[in-house]
């Protein structure tokens, strides 16, 4: 234990000691300040990303199902028989009913693709934030037999629309006259534009109107599409999912938002794992330093290596004092970065205040991102897996300069002091 404790002793002297070569002091300071940057940037970096992660998955979940049932081809005959048994579940926060539909929309010449949702407002609101999403104009304006709709932002820009025009949308079901099969078209009302819910498939296609106009519009007679369910936690979809199957004797398709929206989440998660891999390069880089460091640090030490050989202290403990010496950066640049990371991920609002003050610039314009700030989120899983692996990298690292100056011969160091 004595000797142990020797190994820690000389090892933490000599990572305190000022030594002869400067250059040396200032490779070690390189070392030190590489690692710290290193995990600096990527507690601030993976906390951003957890962040705008959760920013957008708020604002899909404001305006995509949590809990979506339908029946045999997209329609439910007989949607209120339905309600007792949703509504018995105790997560169940809310349930509407849609029409989900695809049709052409065209204003002046101008015509583009758009997925209508045929909704009772009075029901929607419940279970979606779109009301509260409205650049222009009322949600609650699309009453029954008034044939008024409400656009989202890119695809009223599409066609040029604003609030008080007349739109026109052809149905892709056609309807038998004498001259033939011809287009079913219906004129509707801008009473409204609404923006900033997320992905683009939102903002840039989607129409709302009246459940009862859209069934008049695609002849769905008293059927709907399906039946969307709000729960007070979306992250239980999936067990709410499983019961609500089993409840309706698997009669229905049942789905959630985690399926809906798989591969939009699996795409973030991969981005934000690359992004990690490519930000712990940095304190890989930095661990190259310490090796550096470390060996000409063993070389400038031949000569006490050699004299403490000599008084009997073995290979394994000569090789313990350069791998504390070597850690000890290592800890000091991990410790240093995690402290600036958190303080960063913690005052990041205020931190880009200020950049954006300073530039007179703003980062996120709100005419070209959906996020207009940079939101952070500090989870402390994220932080300690970070400080561990920097430390154990920092550890690898002094392996190979440790075990070279346990293999220094006394006779061969002394020859030439």
């Amino acid at each position: 234990m004595a000797k142990t404790n020797l190994s820690i002793m000389i090892g933490s002297r000599y990572s305190r000691a000022r030594r002869r070569n400067g250059f040396i002091s200032f490779i070690s300071a390189i070392s030190i300040l590489g690692v710290a940057i290193g995990v600096w940037v990527l507690i601030s970096v993976i906390s951003i990303m957890n962040g705008f992660g959760n920013e957008l998955r708020g604002r899909i979940l404001d305006v995509a199902p949590h809990i979506s049932i339908t029946g045999q081809g997209n329609r439910l005959n007989d949607w209120q028989a339905l309600t007792k048994t949703v509504d018995s579940n105790p997560e169940v926060l809310g349930r509407a009913p849609y029409i989900y539909a695809q049709g052409l929309l065209t204003l002046n010449g101008a015509v583009t693709g758009s997925l209508v949702k045929g909704v009772l407002p009075e029901e929607e609101i419940k279970v979606s934030e779109i009301a509260d999403h409205m650049d222009v104009g009322s949600f609650q304006l699309l009453q029954k037999g008034k044939y008024n709709v409400v656009l989202g932002r890119g695809l009223a820009a599409k066609v040029g629309a604003s609030v008080g025009d007349k739109v026109t949308f052809i149905s892709p079901q056609g309807q038998s006259t004498p001259a033939g099969l011809m287009p079913r078209l219906r004129r509707f009302t801008v009473v409204g534009v609404f923006g900033g819910l997320g992905p683009d498939e939102f903002d840039s296609a989607l129409a709302y109107i009246h459940m009862a106009d859209a069934a008049k519009l695609y002849k769905t007679n008293d059927s709907v599409t399906g039946l969307r369910v709000k729960l007070k936690d979306p992250f239980v979809a999936r067990e709410v999912t499983a019961q609500l199957a089993d409840e309706l004797n698997y009669r229905f398709y049942v789905d959630n938002w985690t399926t809906q929206h798989k591969s939009f989440f699996r795409a973030l998660e991969v981005e934000r794992r690359m992004v990690f891999i490519t930000l712990f390069l940095i304190v890989a880089i930095a661990a190259f330093n310490i090796v550096s460091t470390l060996i000409m640090v063993v070389t400038d030490k031949r000569a006490d290596i050699a004299i403490l050989r000599t008084l009997g202290l073995s290979p394994a403990k000569v090789m313990g004092i350069f791998f504390v010496q070597g850690v000890t950066s290592g800890v000091v640049g991990t410790v240093i970065g995690a402290i600036a990371g958190v303080l960063t991920a913690l005052n990041l609002a205020n931190i880009i205040a200020f950049i954006e003050g300073l530039i007179g610039y703003e980062l996120l314009p709100a005419s070209v991102y959906i996020v207009t700030d940079f939101p952070a989120e500090l989870r402390w899983d994220d932080v300690w897996v970070i400080v561990i692996t920097s430390i154990t990298i920092s550890m690898l690292a002094t392996l190979y300069p440790a075990w070279r100056a346990s293999k220094t011969e006394p006779a061969e160091a002394l020859r030439y002091e």
